[in-house]
């Protein structure tokens, strides 16, 4: 009984001083493991996403999250972020804007912890159902093919395709279209083209899978009866001038369309057509002409009668070489100048015609000297050719050494006069 009442008396002091031991065991704590306030950057995961369905635009793929904490237990943390977790959980959100939290879990064995905040707290997130829709291929064939020819019933590989992706895309898809241009066709075109859906206005809905996502057409283009396609072949006489050779002939068209109510007939010419004689005696450049055709009785050219022929001529080539004195221009006065070597041979080369009429005083090697003062220069001469038609093909050696100096001054040495009366 007395020790009850003792222990009454003195309770108060037992619960202070018990107070007072856990104030001393936490500051010898905090001295040695101070706390501290991290901030750590966790990936988030989203979990719970149902089949088929697809977030619209960017959300956050991580969260900054600011705990206070022990420094030891902040390097815990710190020492493996995959102990920790950040989520957003979309279990049984169908189509729509959401507002989902962040969440997050620290391990359970790291303590004490204490939260003091996180960014972001929660996602702005919409999410759209994944559909697919089978839409028709819309096909046209524009244009006529070439004077002579005709377009047969082209062959499409497919009808109709399957597009899948958003539901705001797919539910404004009205068709895709393949459009094949056939103008001035003169042989079977086969074709593939990209599909692209379009909405009802005509404008493409992009960010869709289509299935086929091309299609391929083949369109037969075929001769209609009493027409034949023909090359054209130029028919001459006579050769160029003697030095000159013919380089080309070419014709404008090269193939004409014929026509004649006979078909049989066409079947008899021999896939060719000629053109009247062009005489090329004598010639020395270029002949731009028009020529008439030469067609049988009962046929007939769709179009003009006559195709521009150009044939080229040019001069057969050959090359001479000159040894010439180097000249000297640009020396600034009271300056010599001596060159090395003093001649150099030059190749000049062009039509052969002109080259038999060549002389030396037709070219020209010189050497620019202005601005240079005293010294030794490597320097390219410069060589000049009168003949339009000529041109320089080499020059040997390519480089020639100047030497410049200023002329020598005698020196006068002075001698005495035998005459000359000594001074006393």
């Amino acid at each position: 009984m007395r020790a009850i009442r003792w222990l009454g008396r003195n309770l108060s002091a037992f619960i202070l001083a018990f107070i007072l031991a856990v104030v001393v065991w936490v500051s010898a704590v905090t001295a040695t493991d101070p706390n501290q306030e991290r901030t750590f950057i966790l990936p988030v995961d989203i979990l719970g996403q149902e089949a088929n369905t697809e977030i619209i635009g960017a959300i956050p793929d991580r969260m900054e999250l600011t705990l206070f904490a022990p420094g030891s237990n902040l390097d815990s943390l710190g020492k493996d972020n995959s102990t920790m977790n950040a989520w957003v959980d979309l279990s049984g959100l169908g189509e729509g804007s959401f507002t989902v939290p962040v969440q997050y879990q620290i391990p359970g064995d790291i303590r004490p912890v204490r939260f003091v905040s996180q960014s972001p707290e929660a996602f702005e997130i919409q999410i759209e159902a994944l559909i697919s829709a089978t839409v028709p291929i819309l096909t046209e064939v524009r244009g006529d093919p070439s004077l002579g020819y005709q377009a047969e019933t082209p062959k499409w590989s497919d009808t109709q395709t399957q597009i899948s992706g958003r539901s705001s895309l797919v539910n404004q898809v009205t068709y895709t279209e393949a459009i094949l241009d056939i103008s001035g066709a003169t042989e079977t075109i086969e074709q593939t083209f990209n599909l692209i859906p379009r909405d009802a206005s005509g404008k493409a809905i992009l960010g869709l899978d289509l299935n086929p996502d091309r299609i391929t057409v083949e369109q037969p283009i075929t001769l209609m009866g009493g027409y034949r396609n023909m090359v054209v072949k130029v028919m001459t006489t006579g050769q160029v001038a003697e030095g000159y050779r013919q380089t080309n002939i070419t014709v404008t068209p090269a193939n004409v369309m014929l026509f004649s109510a006979d078909p049989g007939l066409l079947d008899q010419l021999p896939g060719y057509v000629e053109t009247e004689i062009l005489d090329l005696t004598g010639a020395t450049d270029d002949i731009e002409t028009v020529l008439a055709l030469n067609l049988p009785e009962s046929v007939s050219v769709i179009g003009d009668n006559r195709v521009l022929v150009l044939v080229g001529v040019a001069a057969i080539e050959g090359s001479v070489t000159l040894s010439l004195q180097v000249e000297i221009i640009g020396l600034l006065p009271g300056l010599t100048a001596q060159v090395a070597p003093e001649s150099v041979d030059v190749i000049v080369a062009g039509p052969i015609p002109d080259l038999e009429n060549i002389s030396p005083v037709d070219v020209r090697v010189v050497v620019d000297l202005t601005g240079l003062a005293s010294g030794t220069y490597q320097i390219q001469p410069t060589v000049d050719i009168l003949p339009n038609r000529l041109y320089l093909q080499s020059v040997s050696p390519e480089s020639v050494e100047i030497t410049i100096q200023e002329p020598l001054t005698p020196t006068i040495t002075p001698t005495s006069d035998p005459l000359q009366t000594p001074t006393p």
